[in-house]
């Protein structure tokens, strides 16, 4: 009988449902939100209008981005005990920070224990304008100082690297942050979004789910490019060692980071709205050197191209990220951030039809045998 039956290690290739909320075609680099491609939106658009987007199926008009707008800064609060919490634990990594004080507000918060449809909405909106405070809050209580308030009068992505620096971002700045989460707002069934599917498949509550989904982007072959991006470009230095930094690591039969992806066989079409905001921002900072790094080891890959070894996303955010002075350990924190309304919208679809996702495994252990008691054993 087990002849008959195909495995699908890692589930590859295998459609477990429909889903009307993003579209990948790895052979031509291509990706949409609910029709929209990923370059419309990065260049025209914004997150909080992503989000809108992805949580409600449509663009928004200007009177429900601004009502969509006000709940999330409505929502920039944290309870006093998930402070107390985030510095019971401030010397853990971000990641497990995160997901105690996510999982804390599913404690401190009645309403997040409302699992129905009409309440996920409501609860995916605080959620996301919670996670970068709980991010920015744990940041500063680590390095002892007193978390920076919320600005009402910034938006998403610059609220975000205000409560981080302390420091009002420049316009540029701001964009470019804005863009980066609206290049990681969702992405399909990727790991920690079908693992969110699962949790909701029990019947569990929102905030179940996003514990979840933080668990497994926690994993480093899932979220940790960006970090390993940013090693190696320290590795290589200079960009006159990046052609000999590739023959080495090809010669070896080992991977360049940053480059290829599971679904793309053609360059991951979020990469290049990174690229120009990397040289743009590097210049301001006054380091373009990890540019010039970054496009060296571009210029190197190139003969690998037709094996699918293109650059990817998050081949760009590290550098960002860097050229912030931000710590490498919050690079997958920072993912979570831009992630939240995928992993929302992903969590209200399984919810509106929802079935326990349960597949097989096919045994291949022992036969039947006699049980053996613990004198004969």
């Amino acid at each position: 009988m087990s002849d008959d039956v195909k495995i699908n290690r890692g589930l590859i290739g295998v459609y477990f449902d429909r889903s009307g909320i993003s579209h990948i075609d790895g052979a031509k680099g291509e990706l949409s939100y609910r029709g929209y491609s990923i370059h419309d939106l990065a260049t025209k658009s914004t997150f909080e209008e992503v989000c809108y987007l992805l949580m409600h199926g449509d663009l928004p008009n200007a009177a429900q981005l601004a009502e969509f707008d006000a709940a999330l800064k409505a929502a920039r609060h944290l309870p006093a005990e998930v402070h107390s919490i985030i510095a019971a634990c401030k010397d853990g990594h971000p990641m497990d920070v995160l997901r105690t004080a996510v999982s804390a507000l599913a404690a401190l918060e009645p309403a997040s224990q409302d699992a129905s449809l009409e309440c996920f909405t409501a609860n995916g909106i605080r959620l996301t304008a919670q996670v970068p405070m709980i991010i920015a809050a744990h940041h500063a209580i680590r390095q002892g100082r007193t978390p920076v308030a919320p600005d009402p009068t910034l938006s998403h992505a610059a609220n975000w690297l205000w409560m981080l620096k302390g420091e009002k971002p420049s316009e540029d700045a701001a964009r470019l942050a804005d863009v980066d989460f609206i290049l990681h707002a969702e992405h399909g069934s990727n790991a920690s979004s079908f693992a969110a599917r699962v949790t909701v498949g029990t019947d569990a509550n929102l905030h179940g789910a996003i514990v979840t989904a933080l668990s497994t982007l926690a994993g480093p072959a899932h979220g940790g490019a960006a970090e390993d991006v940013m090693k190696m470009v320290h590795e290589i230095g200079t960009p006159d060692n990046a052609a000999a930094y590739v023959k080495a690591k090809r010669a070896a039969k080992e991977p360049v980071t940053g480059f290829g992806h599971r679904v793309y066989r053609a360059e991951d079409p979020r990469a290049r709205h990174m690229r120009e905001g990397v040289r743009k921002l590097g210049e301001e900072m006054g380091a373009p050197e990890w540019y010039a790094i970054l496009q060296g080891v571009v210029e190197a890959m190139k003969p690998y191209a037709r094996h699918g070894l293109n650059v990817n996303v998050d081949f760009y955010s590290g550098v960002i990220y860097q050229l912030h002075g931000i710590p490498m350990d919050l690079y997958v924190p920072i993912f979570a951030i831009g992630r939240m309304p995928g992993w929302i919208i992903q969590c209200i679809e399984q919810k509106r039809s929802n079935i326990l996702l349960r597949p097989l495994t096919l045994y291949n252990g022992p036969e039947m045998r006699d049980y053996v008691e613990m004198a004969q054993r």
